[in-house]
């Protein structure tokens, strides 16, 4: 049994929770929130006990630690968690600093502990199932990755003001996605944005509709495309095209009904939004990490994978910003 403490009890503490819970071998033992409230009533749903981080990190009674606080404290928390012997399951970003990512990791590295950066979207069924039989060789080569990730809604302009802008908060999942699918890194990214949803987002600094093209050093070519609104829920399509074949997953619908009148055929939505889009993927990331834990073996995405995704992230921005190509 692994004893468990989640750090932040806000959405994505709760997603966790949840899939503890649906896991034989791991106990949530304790939370903690900076937020009384939202730690009290995660503990209630769950039966853990409501301490303050230090004790969790300390705690002889808890073997790994669950970071779901935000990005600015998660350096002083790997930190204090590698040094205990704690496992680590670190939301992403890991930092907004590469330099403080690297860091990080020579924490992690000389304490000898487990370490996971959740880019859940690996651990979706159907990208997962992609992935597998491009290794398999279905496709051949691959040649052109297109990857579309279009949220509902944008978020307020007050959390865009902190997330460290859209190619940080939003693309770096389809950064670490162009990378478990082309099998390579890429060497160049160059990228496109705009406000066109929200002028208020454009004020901020940031934008909300965004493209980059990422290059490898054989040529395999990443299209990836975001938008902070999609009127028809959450959009996440992936297709990958290669020497023999393409391999396509497509989006998760409110249910399967498709209707069919003189009028043309009509099907339901996408799923509203992430919570219910990656809910497998959520669970099946947290019984990877466990399985980890138990079998003393080293969990993908690593923390230099987080560190790679931040790097790409980084080389987006400053694309984004001089409009021009820039090279990893």
């Amino acid at each position: 049994m692994v004893n468990i403490g989640i750090l932040g009890c806000g959405r994505i503490g709760q997603v966790h929770a949840r899939s503890l819970m649906r896991l034989a071998g791991a106990k949530l033992v304790a939370v903690s929130d900076a937020f009384p409230d939202a730690a009290n009533a995660l503990a209630a749903q769950t039966g853990a006990e409501v301490r303050d981080t230090d004790a969790i990190i300390a705690a002889n009674d808890v073997d790994a630690i669950i970071i779901c606080t935000p990005t600015d404290t998660h350096f002083d928390i790997i930190h204090g968690a590698a040094k205990a012997g704690k496992a680590i399951f670190c939301e992403k970003p890991v930092d907004m600093s590469a330099d403080r990512i690297r860091t990080c990791m020579e924490t992690v590295t000389a304490n000898g502990v487990v370490f996971l950066t959740a880019f859940n979207r690996r651990f979706d069924p159907n990208f997962a199932n992609v992935q597998a039989r491009i290794a398999a060789g279905e496709i051949g080569a691959v040649e052109i990755v297109t990857i579309l990730s279009r949220d509902p809604n944008p978020p307020p302009v007050s959390y865009i003001k902190s997330s460290g802008g859209i190619f940080r908060d939003m693309m770096i999942h389809d950064f670490d996605m162009a990378r478990f699918l082309l099998g390579e890194d890429p060497v160049q990214v160059f990228a496109v944005g705009a406000a066109l949803v929200d002028p208020e987002i454009g004020k901020a600094g940031d934008v909300d509709t965004a493209a980059v093209t990422l290059t490898t050093a054989s040529g395999k070519i990443c299209q990836i495309s975001n938008s902070r609104r999609a009127t028809y829920g959450y959009d996440q399509r992936i297709e990958v095209h290669g020497s023999k074949g393409m391999l396509r997953a497509e989006n998760m619908l409110e249910n399967t009904v498709e209707a069919a009148t003189e009028a043309g055929f009509r099907r339901a939505p996408a799923q509203h939004f992430f919570l219910e889009r990656y809910e497998a993927a959520y669970h099946a990331e947290m019984a990877h990490f466990i399985e980890a834990i138990n079998a003393g073996s080293v969990p993908t995405p690593t923390i230099a994978d987080g560190l790679k995704a931040q790097l790409i992230a980084d080389a987006a921005t400053l694309s984004w910003t001089n409009g021009a190509p820039v090279a990893l």
